[in-house]
């Protein structure tokens, strides 16, 4: 069982977050490594790869390097989309900054190079998606694009 605790975030507040990130490299680069979930969470990845829409931030789909049902792409440099991903160590830690957006939570980690990856909560599948430093002017709008997706394809209910 997950101790972690969302504290909810109100949209603005939350793009104001992002925004104030530090300095980044671009990553032109659209890969992806590949995760390596077991069947049902590989089946849940699938249905959720057909859900997802063909634009997130106004941003063309374009999937990641190597192709697989499991990583998506929108835009170069790319918001990074990976299913099936392991829990992230941070889930467990209840200081850790989460927010939920449009009926799904999210724990919210900034890295090193400024850029932001955000892992689903209490979903059957942990989600995670990799907004480049570059694209966080938007704040949260590609988690609003992926919401309904993730809602669909991805019941509520704790990963393993």
């Amino acid at each position: 069982m997950s101790s972690f605790r969302h504290r909810l975030l109100g949209l603005p507040a939350l793009a104001v977050l992002i925004t104030a990130a530090g300095c980044s490299s671009a990553d032109d680069a659209a890969t992806a490594a590949v995760p390596s979930p077991d069947t049902p969470v590989t089946e849940l990845c699938r249905n959720l790869d057909k859900a997802l829409p063909r634009k997130v931030d106004g941003l063309s789909r374009e999937d990641p390097r190597p192709a697989s049902a499991l990583t998506a792409g929108w835009g170069s440099p790319a918001i990074i989309l990976r299913c099936g991903v392991p829990r992230p160590p941070r889930m467990i830690d209840p200081e850790a900054d989460g927010a939920e957006v449009n009926g799904v939570g999210w724990l919210l980690e900034k890295q090193d190079d400024g850029s932001f990856r955000f892992t689903t909560t209490l979903r059957r599948a942990y989600v995670e998606v990799t907004i480049p430093h570059s694209r966080t002017g938007n704040g949260v709008a590609p988690l609003v694009d992926l919401a309904p997706a993730v809602k669909k394809a991805i019941p509520e209910g704790i990963a393993d």
